[in-house]
Order: C-alpha cells, then structure tokens, then sequence
C-alpha cells in the first residue's frame, strides 16, 4: 500500500539490461544506484532521511571505487568525470542538510534530477570507462547481452 505523502511512482526508476555496460563490477554499483532511487522514489516521507544516508553511503563508495578505477589505469577524460561524481556527492550532501530541517520536496527534487541523470552519464561517461577497464583486462570492449530492451 502506498503511504499518502508518498509520490506516484509509476514512472520510477526501474533497472533494466538497458544500463548494462559489459564490466561486471561497474554494473553491480549500477543496479544498487538504481535501486536506491526507486525506493526513495517510492518512499513516504519519514522514510526520506534513512534513504539518503544510504543513498549518500553508496554513493561515496561507488565513486570512490569508480575515481580509483580511473586514477589507477590513467584512464584519459578522469577530470571531468570525476569532478562529476564530486558535484553530486556535493548536491548530495546539501540536500540532506535541508532534509534534516524537513525539506522534503528539495529532497524529492534531487531524487528526480539523479534519475534523469543517471542515464546520460552512465551512456556517456561510465561506458567509456567500462570500455577502458575491460581493454585493459580483457584486450578488447565488452560485450553486452541485452534482452527485452526497445529499439529506439
């Protein structure tokens, strides 16, 4: 049953094989993300603040092990993916502030911002450094499976 302050969630953030990158640990992080929106999506709002702490706690682990990936390897375009990844922990970390003053619907609003972010970046920035991870361990790019994903 869905709580009354909680937002309709039809259009939630669901994972799909449409997100799959091909390097397996990068995919794994990918699927904790994703599910972590969704249940904040579909949170009520004393539900929020426990979320965030555990969205912020995946978060810093992910990047963190995302920024190691790419400081190790010298992987080329690091800066400006990095400095993405701190900009979020950044809004991140405000946000919760807010939430902590009872700010819900900033924190409703960032959860709807990293849902609609999370796919460019992932296309855009995260599949380069997949490609470049997997290169590196496996000679060549990865190769992705992906079933019951709509043509575009």
């Amino acid at each position: 049953m869905t709580h009354p302050d909680a937002p309709d969630t039809s259009d939630a953030m669901r994972w799909s094989d449409a997100f799959l990158l091909g390097y397996d640990p990068m995919d794994k992080l990918h699927e904790e993300f994703v599910d972590i929106v969704a249940r904040l999506q579909a949170a009520d709002d004393g539900s929020l603040p426990s979320l965030m702490d555990e969205l912020a706690r995946h978060l810093q682990e992910h990047f963190d092990l995302e920024n190691k990936w790419m400081e190790e390897t010298d992987f080329p375009p690091r800066g400006c993916h990095m400095d993405e990844h701190a900009a979020v922990l950044k809004s991140v970390a405000e946000v919760r502030e807010e939430l902590t003053a009872g700010n819900t619907d900033l924190c409703r609003d960032l959860v709807a911002h990293l849902a609609e972010w999370f796919p460019g970046h992932a296309d855009h920035l995260d599949s380069a450094l997949a490609h470049w991870m997997s290169k590196r361990r496996f000679g060549g790019k990865p190769v992705v499976l992906r079933r019951d994903v709509p043509l575009r």
